[in-house]
């Protein structure tokens, strides 16, 4: 008779990014969520994911800042089913050098069916009905 495995299923990952308006925000956002979103693996933009790590311990994989090619770096492992969920907090009253890269990453999202938060409500959400 053979042995139940104990395998534990991969964990799932989650990026997290936030412009410049956005950035206190998300980390309250994290914060608040702090033990669920420890239960994923976190990778963020640069500048982003330096505050998270900083102000709440939880370990993050960080990517270059958005403006120098985040945002398309995490494009990418969305297009290669690396990503299971997008944390972006967008500023809707800035301007945004990178808005190009922007809109890849948010198009890629839809292209590939995966869950996109803009704004806290819609991450609460997310959050709260264990979706990812």
């Amino acid at each position: 008779m053979s042995e139940p495995t104990t395998e534990k299923a991969p964990r799932k990952t989650l990026a997290l990014i936030a412009h410049d308006g956005k950035k206190a925000d998300m980390v309250a956002f994290v914060m608040a969520y702090r033990e669920v979103l420890a239960r994923y693996d976190l990778i963020a933009t640069n500048t982003t994911g330096t505050l998270i790590r900083d102000k709440t311990g939880l370990p993050v994989t960080l990517m270059l800042s958005g403006p120098q090619g985040g945002d398309a770096q995490i494009a990418a492992m969305i297009a290669e089913h690396k990503i299971e969920a997008v944390f972006f907090l967008i500023d809707p009253l800035g301007k945004h050098p990178h808005d190009p890269d922007i809109q890849t990453l948010l198009r890629i999202c839809n292209v590939h069916n995966v869950a996109l938060a803009t704004n806290t409500s819609t991450a609460e959400f997310i959050i709260s009905a264990s979706a990812i």
